[in-house]
């Protein structure tokens, strides 16, 4: 965390030359009222204040220090401030871990510098203080003091300028640009705002997360602390391109584990930066919603078509008036008016404020979670806003008899005008601009409150333990299910044979039909390892012998028939995330659909039933055209079951794949077709059924 000393400082020293003048000409700008020390050891004075020479030479340790020289002097400073017991530095420098193995050991060197002081960067701009006019920064900046706003956390000094210069009227607290991270990373960050009663809101602008399991913690932090959260997290991950064991892989990018970091975490992803800003305004303004359905009134019927249609693209709903609510605008109206939401009041009352009025109080307590009055003002340059002055104050004073959130939303986000959003601020109304980055900013917002109305608590994830195993092991299909099914994981009836005649005597004991499998076969379909729907003894005795010739073992097993779909249950080691579940339609329809959805373990059925849910092809589990509906609770015991193996060996499992998992009518269960697990070799799962993998790459 940032100390409060440091974040707030009363005296700060600045090293360098142009970065800090800047750091002087901003604090001023924003009306810092502390001691500012410039350090040059030539300059006489910097912005016309007296330097200082050195370190030693500064009136007193100061509460902060902005470093603005080259890497190797940046270490020495850093030294001798934590040696005078400084509050915190900001290390402009780059050139350290980002720029090679040299830079990663001078960046040990700054590391040990700066001991027990709090250090942030190196490679970073700073921060921004808008409470107390603090501005650590190295350039312009385009905010403003304020009482309480949101706080930006960003891993790029260049966006986290582009958010200062936004006209949209958000109010920012503190901002801060992370850099390298060596002593203050996005957990920690979060953790610091989140305890700031001036902080209403964070925003994120991450690049990536080193600590899944830490960013959790700090986010519950934030919950406790009511303080939601809502995130820009850029780059997709494209599906690797090296060979694998199984499907899983190709299933789970670290892009969909960091979605389901966020849903774990309470936290709202949102894709561009305006829609962040919105999303900001709304938390800042009322928090997280308390539901989706969404009120909208308008003087035109295409503003609420365009409206609607983005709507209609979101989990948000235009819920229908109640009859109490539509008796009481038929009283207000135009008597050739049709009432309904959303309500196009058009221009009978236009300029006003109080037939305005009535009509607006009337729509605003219909209990919706959010209701919205579109407004696009004309241009300030060449146009003439009076007569738009009604409907504002008209809503103003509606919003004052309402109990219930409100929004301003301009259709195009150039209508709404920083001076009109602020004024919106100052009375609790959240000025929204453009619908298409407004409406999926209040969609993030009742996803946070949808998040945070959970009754079950979220445990954590488990912690993401960095390994590398030289080679692995592959446990063959037989041996796998009897591993699973000590979880309870449900298996068929099978035995291991070794000729025709074993393989006969097996079809008749388990009864027919039967599957015949070569055993020690990753992908055995791709080799013509499987013999399916067997029902004669001589079909069998010939698929033996062909499994012969590519498996000592030959498997075979009772078929599994009448299934509804089947669906893949696989666990894969992720470097950032460790063991994860995937769930997804299976079978042959893995690598043609790849609908999946990833679950961070430990996991819980709650999740199990919401990650199948949102299948694409989650219709088929539930009548899907009169077909029969699937044993939805053996599926969750099954991924349960699966998941319980997966954490029971988590220091020595690689992967592990059912596909598929048959999924029968209700009442009659899952069943386990096939499995396959790679292990570390260093542990072996068992003496007999393990095959080693020759001439495969580490995985790491």
């Amino acid at each position: 965390m940032l100390s409060a000393r440091f974040l707030n400082p009363k005296s700060i020293a600045v090293f360098g030359g142009r970065e800090a003048r800047k750091v002087i000409e901003q604090c001023e700008a924003v009306g810092f009222t502390g001691e500012i020390w410039p350090v040059h050891p030539k300059h006489s004075e910097i912005s016309g204040r007296k330097t200082y020479r050195s370190v030693a030479d500064l009136p007193a340790s100061p509460d902060a220090a902005y470093i603005a020289v080259n890497r190797n002097l940046s270490i020495q400073i850093v030294g001798e401030l934590a040696a005078r017991e400084a509050g915190g530095v900001v290390c402009y420098a780059t050139g350290f871990s980002e720029s090679g193995d040299d830079g990663k050991e001078l960046e040990q060197q700054l590391l040990t510098a700066a001991g027990n002081m709090p250090l942030l960067g190196p490679n970073c701009y700073g921060f921004l203080n808008y409470i107390q006019g603090a501005m650590m920064w190295p350039d312009q900046q385009g905010g403003r003091k304020v009482d309480r706003g949101v706080a930006l956390i960003t891993m790029s000094s260049n966006i986290a300028f582009n958010l200062t210069m936004q006209r949209r009227g958000l109010p920012i607290s503190y901002l801060v640009s992370l850099g390298n991270r060596l002593k203050f990373d996005l957990q920690d960050a979060i953790t610091t705002f989140a305890q700031r009663d001036e902080v209403t809101a964070i925003g994120l602008y991450v690049e990536g997360i080193t600590n899944p399991r830490a960013f959790q913690e700090a986010a519950e932090v934030a919950r406790q602390f009511g303080k939601p959260i809502v995130a820009l997290k850029s780059g997709h991950s494209e599906v690797a391109s090296k060979v694998v064991m199984s499907h899983t892989a190709a299933l789970s990018g670290s892009d969909e584990l960091i979605n389901a970091l966020f849903e774990r975490s309470g936290v709202a992803r949102v894709n561009s930066l305006e829609t962040l800003i919105e999303a900001l305004k709304l938390l800042h303004i009322h928090g997280p919603l308390r539901g989706a359905r969404i009120g909208a009134m308008s003087t035109s019927g295409g503003d609420m078509t365009i409206l609607a249609d983005a709507i209609s693209e979101t989990a948000l709903t235009l819920a229908p008036l109640s009859d109490s609510g539509e008796i009481s605008l038929k009283q207000v109206v135009h008597e050739r008016m049709t009432v309904g939401n959303p309500l196009d009041y058009q221009l009978f009352d236009w300029g006003n404020q109080e037939r305005l009025q009535a009509t607006y109080e009337a729509f605003l307590n219909d209990g919706f979670d959010l209701t919205i009055s579109m407004l696009d003002l004309p241009r300030e340059d060449r146009c003439d806003a009076s007569d738009w002055q009604s409907a504002e104050l008209a809503f103003i004073e509606a919003s004052k008899n309402s109990q219930y959130p409100t929004a301003v939303m301009s259709t195009v986000s150039d209508n709404l005008p920083e001076a009109l959003a602020l004024r919106l601020i100052d009375r609790e109304i959240a000025p929204l601009n453009g619908i298409q980055a407004a409406v999926p900013a209040i969609e993030a917002v009742a996803r946070i409150g949808r998040l945070w109305a959970r009754t079950a608590p979220t445990e954590l994830i488990l912690p993401s333990v960095k390994t590398c195993f030289s080679g692995e092991r592959i446990v063959d299909e037989a041996s796998a299910k009897k591993a699973l099914a000590k979880h309870g994981l449900a298996i068929p009836p099978s035995r291991i044979v070794n000729t025709e005649e074993e393989g006969i005597a097996a079809a008749e004991a388990l009864g027919y039909p039967v599957v015949i499998k070569a055993l020690g076969i990753a992908h055995k379909t791709d080799v013509g390892g499987v013999r399916l729907n067997l029902t004669k003894p001589q079909s069998v005795a010939k698929a033996v012998s062909e499994m012969k010739l590519l498996s000592r073992d030959v498997l075979v097993e009772k078929m599994v028939t009448g299934a509804v779909t089947e669906l893949i249950i696989g666990v894969n080691r992720d470097e950032q995330f460790g063991l994860h579940l995937v769930v997804g339609a299976g079978g042959v329809m893995v690598e043609l659909l790849k609908d999946s959805h990833p679950l961070l373990l430990p996991t819980s059925r709650s999740e199990i039933e919401a990650a199948l849910r949102s299948l694409k092809t989650s219709s088929l589990l539930f009548g899907f055209r009169g077909r029969e509906e699937a044993d939805l609770e053996a599926v969750i015991d099954a991924v349960m079951a699966i998941a319980a193996y997966a954490q029971e060996h988590a220091s020595s499992l690689i992967e592990l794949d059912v596909n598929p998992l048959m999924v029968l009518p209700r009442g009659q269960g899952v069943v386990a077709a096939d499995a396959l697990i790679r292990l570390a070799p260093e542990l072996p799962h068992a003496e007999q059924g393990v095959h080693e993998i020759a001439d495969q790459e580490p995985a790491s």
